[in-house]
């Protein structure tokens, strides 16, 4: 523990890198202290009020907070990570550790329909191939998987929304057993989206019942999250006790004006969970716009089956009129078409879309908003982007403090240049835990360093059994961020979401300068990252 004796994991004189004179902050909540940090090997050698190793890096954290590297407990960083392994918004963020997989979707298991012989693939058959290609791929931070049960959903049911049969659920049960004998640290639902919103119930607690012998979480992206959000939150707490595994509560939100003052009531349910023994807890991004896909706007039923059926049923008379009623319903909900900015479209024709407010954009061509949407949606055969501004700060300050409440991002990997510079993201994909420490910590105050450290470091991953992660502490891997909690923030934002935060001075990964001073090491050493039992 900090504070400790120092102990050394090597006898020899030196070490790859020494951080002296910093606030060290171990992670577990605890007040930081001024102590130098020795890292060997890829380990963290020793922790000492002051090392007499010499390092071949030295690093003065005079005046900065150093703490564990930034696990962050929900990411799509993968969506680029096969182009561009840099991981270029995440390093410069303090993330040394993203967790994948999430919101039913994951990169295993693949279907059999899919070309195994397709070179630009990154859908693999097994976790164990999956984790041979982050191998391969060598990028800059370190990975860990959920297994997504829409993703097995989709390979053994397909995209019908009708119930599995007792094989296919036998099937998508050796999908998960499979999954979590690789290392997946997790099972994910995402309810909203398709075909992981066709399944019931029963089926949900089925495939989270070999979590339980683990205790790793079943994450979900809940039925809803706005006015029915205390009903999805009721099912999410009876699939965990149901399966008897540890719930996840993925990016918990109160969305829309009417239903913010729903935020007691979630909390009272995953107060009265916990009582009742169900492990509980929840992460949120420091934002109070989501984003999500275009598609979500328009009912679930909508889009039974595949996108090609979905887009024809905007068509047809027997059903456009109730598609529309209930798509107009939920764009009052949050607010009206200006509160729904493009993210990204596939159509290079409608590229000045990205990061126009719907409601404006449409206006400025002459044409309703709701024909546009559906327009952008035919011409990139439904693969359009949207952010939505829906919540609210004062809701985002409790749930970020609250002690159930760990620190996410649900967003992307991105760069200035390069592949990974694409669409026009929400800008939580490059300003979460710099945001989180500037203006939910510095700021608003709403709640302390030590605690919102602990939220990113050791909380999330004794939540994914990353035994060897997010402390400070002798025999540690070393992932390691320093910073100056003085000055640290985000600078992306909805209109300009393509710059990085201020503020961090080293990102170490596994042992190896991945940040220092502004410059990219040149060594690319994570992971990929097996829960262990």
């Amino acid at each position: 523990m900090v504070g400790a004796p120092s102990l050394l994991l090597h006898s020899r004189a030196g070490a790859d890198i020494v951080v002296r004179n910093g606030t060290v902050f171990d992670g577990l909540g605890t007040q930081g202290k001024e102590l130098d940090i020795v890292i060997a090997g890829g380990k963290i050698a020793s922790v000492a009020r002051r090392a007499s190793d010499r390092g071949a890096i030295e690093i003065d954290a005079r005046g900065m907070a150093v703490a564990p590297g930034f696990i962050d407990i929900h990411s799509h960083g993968d969506g680029t990570l096969w182009p561009d392994p840099r991981a270029e918004s995440l390093v410069q963020q303090g993330v040394t550790t993203i967790v994948v997989g999430q919101d039913g979707s994951s990169r295993a298991p693949r279907s059999t329909a899919q070309a195994s012989d397709d070179e630009g693939s990154t859908q693999f058959a097994t976790f164990a191939e999956l984790w041979s290609a982050l191998d391969r791929l060598q990028p800059a931070v370190n990975v860990a998987s959920m297994v997504g049960l829409g993703t097995i959903r989709g390979v053994v049911v397909g995209g019908k929304d009708r119930p599995a049969t007792a094989d296919e659920m036998a099937r998508m049960e050796q999908f998960v057993k499979t999954a979590l004998a690789d290392g997946a640290c997790g099972a994910s639902s995402g309810l909203e989206y398709t075909p992981g919103a066709f399944a019931p119930l029963a089926e949900l607690i089925t495939l989270c019942k070999p979590l339980a012998g683990r205790k790793l979480p079943y994450a979900t992206h809940m039925r809803n999250e706005d006015d029915k959000l205390i009903e999805a939150i009721d099912e999410a707490i009876a699939v965990a006790r149901g399966a008897k595994c540890p719930l996840q509560i993925s990016h918990l939100k109160t969305q829309g004006p009417h239903n913010w003052n729903k935020l007691d009531t979630a909390f009272a349910r995953v107060a009265a969970a916990r009582a009742a023994g169900c492990d509980a807890q929840f992460d949120r991004y420091p934002y109070i716009a989501y984003q999500t896909g275009l598609t979500n706007l328009f009912p679930v039923w909508s889009r039974d089956g595949s996108t090609d059926a979905f887009l024809a049923r905007l068509d047809d008379s027997s059903t456009a009129p109730r598609i529309k009623q209930e798509a107009l319903a939920k764009v009052e909900l949050i607010g009206g078409w200006d509160n729904v900015m493009i993210a990204n479209v596939v159509d290079p024709a409608d590229r000045p879309a990205e990061g126009a407010r719907l409601g404006a954009y449409a206006s400025s061509h002459g044409v309703d908003a709701y024909d546009m949407a559906v327009a952008l949606l035919r011409r990139s055969h439904g693969n359009v982007g949207m952010v939505g501004f829906a919540m609210s700060e004062e809701n985002l300050d409790r749930i970020l403090a609250h002690p159930q409440g760990m620190v996410c991002s649900d967003g992307g990997a991105f760069a200035v240049d390069g592949p990974a510079h694409r669409g026009h993201p929400h800008p939580r994909g490059l300003g979460t835990f710099p945001r989180v420490l500037g203006r939910y910590v510095r700021e608003r105050k709403a709640l302390t360093l030590t605690q919102a450290i602990n939220k990113m470091t050791a909380l999330p991953a004794s939540r994914i059994h990353l035994h060897d992660r997010g402390r400070i502490a002798p025999k540690m891997a070393a992932d390691v961020v320093v910073f100056d909690p003085a000055t640290i923030h985000d600078t992306a934002t909805y209109a300009e979401p393509f710059q990085y935060p201020v503020g961090i001075n080293a990102v170490i990964v596994n042992g190896a300068i991945a940040l220092r001073d502004g410059q990219r090491g040149e060594r690319h050493t994570g992971k990929p990252l097996r829960a262990l039992s």
